[in-house]
Parts: structure tokens; sequence; C-alpha cells
């Protein structure tokens, strides 16, 4: 099975956050693969809008009955997951 990849930018806050989930909902819905794998490794500052937007894609996949896979979290990002209670949502893949 072939996985769509999609790529979190440097710069993930409040200012661009509805643009930035705006863009890969897109991405999930127009991909023809059913499973999405969003990487976070070039993500360098962000605030609590990422878990946001990670949640809005899961949920986009979610109603589009795909599978999303969520790679190479920052330290700081998994910390802020467990913070607001939602690291259970957010697993990363190997």
């Amino acid at each position: 099975m072939s996985t769509a990849r999609l790529i979190l930018p440097a710069d993930l806050r409040h200012g661009n956050a509805a643009a930035c989930l705006a863009q890969l909902q897109v991405q999930i819905q127009n991909s023809p693969e059913q499973e999405v794998e969003i990487e976070a490794g070039q993500l360098a500052n962000f605030d609590s809008s990422a878990l946001a937007v990670l949640l809005g894609c899961r949920r986009q996949a979610e109603s589009l009955t795909k599978t999303l896979k969520f790679k190479q979290f920052p330290v700081k990002l998994r910390e802020l997951a467990t913070l607001y209670g939602v690291s259970e949502l957010l697993v990363e893949s190997a």
C-alpha cells in the first residue's frame, strides 16, 4: 500500500494555523492513497494551535476512512500533547 506524505511547516502558530489546516485537509481529501503520513520533523516554532491542526487532520482522515500516521514529533510537541491530554489521539508511528 502506498502512503501519501504530508509535511508540516517549520512555523505553525495561531496566525497561520487555519490556513495550514485547510491546506492539509485538501491534501488528505484529494490523496488517492488510503494511508496518509504527516511528518513534523521540520516543525520548530509552534504553539498549541499545532495540536489543533493535527487533530483536525485526524478528523478529516477518519471522515474519509483513511489511515493517518504521525512521524517525527519534536520533543516539545509530545510534551504539549501530554499537557493538553491529547497524546493518545496523536500517537507517532515507528
